[in-house]
C-alpha cells in the first residue's frame, strides 16, 4: 500500500511505503498510476482566517485528485465528504443519503465539503466506468487525536487538567447542540470495506447514541445548564475577534443546524458495524484531551504548539497552521504559501 502524506509520519506503518507529496502542486498522476483504488482523505482545516488557503487545497486539490484518478485509470475512488457537506434542518430527524448536500454557505468548511460533493458528480458522470464511493461521517474522534482537535478548534486556553470528571461544573445546554460521534478505528473499518466491496454512492457513517448536552454532562459529571443560541454565538463570536479560538462563529452555527445521520444504508449495504458506540469515541477524546495525547504523524503531534503552547498563540488562533509554519515550502503560484493538514492515502 502507498500512503501519500505532505508531511510524512516519523514511524513507519505496516505494509505501507510513504511518499511525501502534496495534492494542490504534485503530480499525483504518476503515483496513482497502477492503483487498484485510491482513498482521498486530504483536507484542511486552518487557516480559518484565510479562507483562500483553505480553498487551494480542499476544493482546487480535490479537484487535482479527482483529475489524476481519471488519468491514472484507477477504477475506484472512496471519497471522506462529512456530514458537514449536508443542507441544514430545522429538527432531529436522522436524514439519509438523499438529503441535499449544499452545507452552511457560511462557513468554510461546510461550503467547501458541499462544493467537492459537486466535483465529484461531475467525475461520476464523466467516468461512469469507475467506482465511487463517498462516506460521510459524524464527528470522528480518538484519542492520538485530541491534541490536534484542541488545536484546530478549542485553541491554547483550555488547560488539559480540566477535561475530566468533576472539574467542569457545567454543560451548555443549547438549542440544536447535539450531535452524532463515531471512532476514527470504525471509520478506517468502513474505508476498507469501501475498496474491498463493490458497493458505490454515498453512506452515512455514525455510531449511537446521538451525543446530547445531557449524555456529555454525565460523562463529565457536570450540571446541565441552559443557555441561548445568541449568547452562546455571542460569546463564540467575541472569542474569536480576540484571537483566543481558532473557530470562527459561522462553524459554531453550521454545528448547530447540522442533521443527525441514518446509517442504516452502511449497515446493510456496505456491511459497516462499528464496534465502539459514540460514547466510547467521546470518552477516548475527553481521555486524550486530559492528558495530552498525541500521535507520531506532524498534525497529530502532541507537541506541535510549541513549549507552553507558544506557537499556537503565534499563529493568532487560526491565522495559519502552526503545525508546519516553520518549513519554508515555497508557493507554486507566487503566493506566500500557508501550508495546512493535507494528507492523502491512495491503496
Amino acid at each position: 500500500m502507498l500512503g501519500l502524506a505532505r508531511r510524512e509520519p516519523a514511524r513507519p506503518a505496516d505494509k505501507t511505503e510513504w511518499v511525501a507529496a502534496d495534492i494542490r502542486w504534485d503530480d499525483l498522476t504518476e503515483l496513482f498510476r497502477g492503483a487498484g483504488a485510491v482513498i482521498h482523505l486530504a483536507w484542511m482545516i486552518q487557516p480559518t482566517r484565510r479562507p483562500l488557503d483553505t480553498w487551494r487545497t480542499n476544493v482546487l486539490g480535490s479537484a487535482r485528485v479527482f483529475r489524476a484518478v481519471a488519468d491514472a485509470g484507477v477504477p475506484n475512488l472512496a471519497y471522506s465528504s462529512s456530514v458537514g457537506a449536508y443542507s441544514p434542518v430545522r429538527d432531529d430527524r436522522p436524514v439519509d443519503e438523499s438529503w441535499p448536500t449544499h452545507g452552511w454557505p457560511a462557513a468554510a468548511y461546510t461550503r467547501e465539503k458541499a462544493y467537492v460533493e459537486r466535483l465529484l458528480d461531475g467525475f461520476e458522470r464523466a467516468h461512469p466506468d469507475r467506482r465511487v464511493v463517498r462516506l460521510r461521517p459524524g464527528f470522528i474522534f480518538q484519542r492520538a487525536a485530541a491534541s490536534a482537535q484542541r488545536r484546530l478548534f478549542l485553541g491554547p486556553l483550555l488547560p488539559n487538567p480540566l477535561v475530566r470528571p468533576g472539574v467542569i461544573p457545567v454543560v451548555p445546554d443549547v438549542p440544536g447542540l447535539r450531535f452524532d460521534a463515531v471512532h476514527a478505528a470504525d471509520v478506517a473499518e468502513a474505508f476498507r470495506l469501501a475498496v474491498t466491496g463493490d458497493a458505490r454512492g454515498a453512506f452515512n457513517i455514525a455510531a449511537d447514541p446521538v451525543v446530547t448536552p445531557r449524555r456529555l454532562g454525565e460523562l463529565l459529571h457536570a450540571r446541565v445548564v441552559p443557555v441561548p443560541a445568541r449568547a452562546a454565538r455571542a460569546a463564540v463570536a467575541a472569542a474569536w475577534r480576540l484571537r483566543l479560538v481558532p473557530a470562527p462563529p459561522e462553524l459554531f452555527d453550521a454545528f448547530l443546524h447540522l442533521p443527525l445521520l441514518d446509517s442504516a444504508r452502511a449497515r446493510t449495504e456496505l456491511g459497516w458495524t462499528p464496534r465502539f458506540d459514540s460514547l466510547d469515541a467521546l470518552t477516548a477524546l475527553l481521555d486524550g484531551l486530559r492528558t495530552g495525547a498525541g500521535a507520531d504523524t506532524p498534525p497529530l503531534a502532541a507537541t506541535a504548539g510549541g513549549p507552553l503552547r507558544i506557537d499556537e498563540f503565534r499563529s493568532g488562533a487560526g491565522g495559519s497552521d502552526i503545525t508546519d509554519r516553520r518549513r519554508g515550502v515555497p508557493p507554486s503560484d507566487g503566493t506566500e504559501y500557508v501550508p495546512g493538514l493535507a494528507s492523502g492515502a491512495p491503496v
